[in-house]
């Protein structure tokens, strides 16, 4: 299927990205992890389940090491954003950034911290040589949209499994837009929402960067 840059409606000021998505931007990956299961009537807790979560890595090293500079902007503050406070305040990431479906934001958050403590067994209780407790902590940072339309919330069915398959295949290639991830229940304007993504490449004479961005449509 062509993506809609394809069709060349939209005028371009700024050159496009190799593959015109986030993991232009080098160093950057994506991973997925999709639920879809059940179908018929809906049953509260009990499906349909058209859900998943989409991870950002700026790197695929350590990030609670090696953590990654960060800003937030909230345009709209009806989200239930997770990590946001600490970001605006140190300005850092030391997790990936996680996308989910709204009821699944506190469980995706959770398994981000459990990835960090796989990584980094110190956290919360000290390094051995100084004999300190709880001598580190760890922010998650997830954002979410509500895609109960086509998705039953209740369920909560997107956890540490999904979170750790999403991290593992997080990958540099060309990222799979789409109804996929956390985009697998979201609707845009009456339409099949979804994870779309794109990239822009400035010129050398403004630092040659490459800008990327990725988006979980679920509004209108």
């Amino acid at each position: 299927m062509k993506r809609i840059g394809a069709f060349n409606m939209l005028p371009r000021q700024l050159a496009v990205g190799k593959h015109n998505g986030i993991t232009d931007v080098a160093g950057v990956a994506v991973g997925h992890a999709t639920v879809v299961a059940g179908d018929g009537v809906w049953q509260p807790a009990q499906g349909p389940f058209r859900t998943g979560v989409t991870v950002i890595l700026p790197h695929q090293g350590n990030l609670y090491k090696d953590k990654a500079p960060a800003a937030v902007h909230s345009i709209n503050g009806f989200g239930k954003v997770i990590g946001f406070e600490q970001v605006r305040e140190l300005g850092n990431l030391e997790t990936p950034i996680a996308l989910t479906s709204t009821l699944n934001a506190p469980r995706v958050a959770d398994a981000l911290i459990s990835h960090a403590l796989v990584q980094n067994p110190h956290i919360g209780v000290g390094f051995a040589t100084t004999g300190r407790r709880g001598y580190a902590s760890v922010n998650p940072v997830v954002g979410e949209t509500n895609d109960g339309f086509l998705n039953d919330m209740q369920g909560r069915v997107v956890g540490e499994t999904a979170v750790f398959r999403a991290i593992t295949n997080a990958s540099t290639d060309p990222v799979a837009e789409g109804a996929v991830g956390a985009g697998a229940g979201t609707s845009c304007f009456g339409w099949k929402g979804g994870i779309g993504t794109a990239s822009r490449v400035l010129p050398e004479s403004a630092g040659g960067f490459t800008i990327g961005a990725l988006v979980q449509t679920n509004f209108g």
